[in-house]
């Protein structure tokens, strides 16, 4: 008997079971491997190369890419909407326009996303609406208004609904997430709505189409940074909130990523941010000058009295701002003061800063 007192006899039966065992589960996942394998090769390749007839589609404004794929895996243009996704993603497509295509199933996936990068608007576009960089939530709430009809109540009604916000988290998780229900935050979506120029067929398409196409450009331009976010820990709601006080600090001739640097320096040794437009974002104003006075507004957007960042972002920034918040100057600086004619001094010392200040100050 060995020493668990087994026969050999048994101890052979014990070890051909653990090896036809082991060799089930080694087979099993070698099988899944090459299932997986050819699955994925096979859906990388045309639906039906033999097919050419042509199968209408149409891609609404503001469509996804899974909404894309889900259509396109639905008419039978390609195999598998996941596979495509995926391809979308590695070969780094995007800019896919809204229309009615007639595509086929013999095309392959780089045709498939060619066509939908060039083809032809689904109708006259009847309203255009144009958002500036920099415009804080209630301007772009107004610029809405004006623009369609509705009232400006309705709007900001529509921005600040709890359950539609919520929706959009699930929407669009790429970007948008519960930090937007901070206590502290004014405007859950403030920020979140990229300043562009967005089209619709309708002169009056309903406010949820209007704010998910602004929403959907957020995600294909933070989306651009996904691997800087990753390697300096950013959320979006960080990054947009510090874009967002790059862009309200900058100017025409501003060099941002020096703006950008001047903040990060101040975090880094603790320094309050003392940025002069969230002092206005706190008063809910916009004036020319901030006085001594506005600076003592109790508000955690006060970045004179509450170090770090504001609980969000003030306004909508550009993706030139964006960019700049991922990859600031490397620079001393702790200062900056823009002069009358639109240009930015930097300097390392309050002194410096100081004099700066009283010299174009007194010009003006």
């Amino acid at each position: 008997m060995g020493q668990n007192g087994l026969v050999p006899k048994d101890i052979q039966i014990v070890r051909k079971t653990v090896f036809i065992i082991s060799a089930a589960i080694i087979l099993a996942v070698v099988a899944t491997a090459i299932g997986s394998y050819l699955y994925i090769q096979s859906a990388l390749k045309p639906a039906d190369p033999n097919d050419k007839r042509t199968v209408s589609i149409s891609i609404p404004i503001g469509s996804s890419v899974s909404e894309i794929a889900a259509k396109l895996e639905e008419k039978g243009i390609i195999k598998s909407a996941t596979v495509f996704r995926y391809y979308v993603k590695f070969k780094n497509h995007a800019d896919f326009q809204a229309g009615n295509y007639k595509l086929t199933r013999s095309m392959t996936l780089e045709q498939i996303i060619a066509a939908l990068k060039t083809g032809k608007v689904m109708e006259e576009m009847k309203l255009k609406i144009t958002i500036p960089e920099g415009k804080q939530l209630t301007d772009i709430a107004t610029i809405i208004a004006q623009k369609t009809g509705y009232k400006q109540e309705e709007v900001m009604h529509q921005l600040n609904d709890r359950a539609y916000i919520q929706e959009l988290i699930k929407k669009y998780p790429m970007v948008l997430s519960t930090e937007v229900f901070n206590k502290n935050i004014r405007y859950p979506l403030e920020g979140y709505l990229f300043p562009a120029t967005y089209s619709f067929p309708e002169e009056k398409p309903p406010l949820s189409a209007i704010i998910e196409a602004m929403i959907e450009k957020t995600v294909e331009v933070v989306g651009k940074y996904e691997t800087e976010m990753e390697e300096k820990d950013f959320t979006p709601h960080r990054l947009l909130t510090m874009a967002s006080l790059i862009e309200a600090e900058a100017t025409e001739k501003a060099d941002r990523k020096k703006i950008a640097s001047v903040f990060y320096n101040r975090l880094r040794i603790g320094m309050p941010l003392q940025t002069d437009p969230t002092i206005l974002y706190a008063l809910g104003t916009h004036k020319e000058r901030v006085y001594y006075e506005d600076l003592k507004v109790n508000s955690p957007y006060n970045t004179y009295t509450h170090k770090g960042l504001p609980p969000g972002p003030i306004a909508s920034p550009g993706e030139m701002s964006i960019q700049a918040a991922l990859e600031p100057e490397q620079t001393k600086y702790l200062y900056f003061l823009a002069t009358p004619d639109g240009n930015v001094i930097f300097t390392t010392t309050l002194e410096e800063h100081n004099r700066e200040k009283a010299k174009y100050i007194g010009k003006q």
